[in-house]
Parts: C-alpha cells; structure tokens; sequence
C-alpha cells in the first residue's frame, strides 16, 4: 500500500470517528477544476478552486480556497494578509507540509498538517455555502462536507479559518 492510501485511511478514520459521513463520488482523476468541467459531473456541495501558496522568503504557507471562476489577484491578497509577495509553492512544498500531489489538495489534506504549518482561508464566496466539495487527498473521488461537518473537522486538526473578502 502507498503512503498516500495509508493516508487517507487515516483521514477516514478521524471522520469516522468526528462521526462525520460525508457523500461520496467516485470518478475519473481531476487534476483540476476544467477538467471536472469537462466530464461534466453532477455532484453536490460547492465546487471549489485550491491554491496552495507561501510567502516570499517561504517561511508561511497558506491553503487558499475560492470558486472556480474566481481569478486571484496576489497582490491584492499579499497586501490583506500583511505577508511579502504571495506566490504559488512548489509541488516538492504542498507534498511536504500537506502530504498530497497537485490535484489532489482540499481542506481534506489539512489532515496531514498535524503542526498547522499551513493556514486556512477561505474566499467568502465559498464560505457562504452549505457544503463543500473536498478530494479525500487523491482526486479521483470528492467528499461533501457540510459546513458543519467542516468545522469538526478542522477543530479536530487544530486549523481555524481565516475567511477572506474582495480576492
């Protein structure tokens, strides 16, 4: 078995036991939101776009989520964080702090970050949502959590969310 389904056995684990019992899809791998787009899948809960981004000097990380749609202006975001220059991380990076490859990162991989390296924010216009669509950290299956649901679980991996307007 590969560390990664070693993984995400864990995950379900701490859902199962946060009594938490997400819908469930299984489906071709999503890289990203266009392909999904593609397939022309029908699930429930709020699509939703994962950017994995640190600071300049790469001493902070943050898991940014947003709506597909949604184009990032860094600058912008740099400045309402009062951080240096926001910038993409490297997959050597979202591997290492948040223990999945590109494509399969959700709020799901905050899981992997038991020493909260990464910080959590969310675009208001997700936040507004019931439920949210989440890769279980491999993308060819989503979880939907409701929001409920969503804060059991980041209070159990010790994650707050830092909701965030006008991106």
């Amino acid at each position: 078995m590969n560390e990664i389904m070693i993984t995400k056995a864990s995950l379900d684990a701490l859902l199962t036991q946060l009594c938490i019992e997400p819908l469930f899809y299984q489906h071709a791998a999503l890289a990203t939101c266009d392909d999904a787009d593609k397939l022309d899948l029908q699930r429930e809960g709020a699509r939703i776009k994962n950017l994995f981004l640190r600071d300049n000097p790469g001493r902070r990380h943050f898991l940014l989520l947003t709506t597909p749609e949604k184009q990032i202006d860094l600058k912008l975001l740099s400045k309402q964080l009062a951080v240096s220059r926001l910038g993409f991380a490297s997959a050597e990076r979202l591997y290492k702090y948040l223990g999945v490859k590109p494509g399969s990162v959700s709020l799901l991989a905050l899981h992997n970050d038991s020493e909260c390296h990464v910080e959590l924010l969310i675009d208001n216009d997700v936040w507004l949502q019931t439920a949210f669509q989440c890769h279980p950290l491999i993308n060819t299956e989503t979880y939907v959590l409701t929001k409920a649901q969503s804060h059991l679980f980041l209070q159990a991996t010790g994650h707050e969310a830092r909701v965030i307007d006008n991106i």
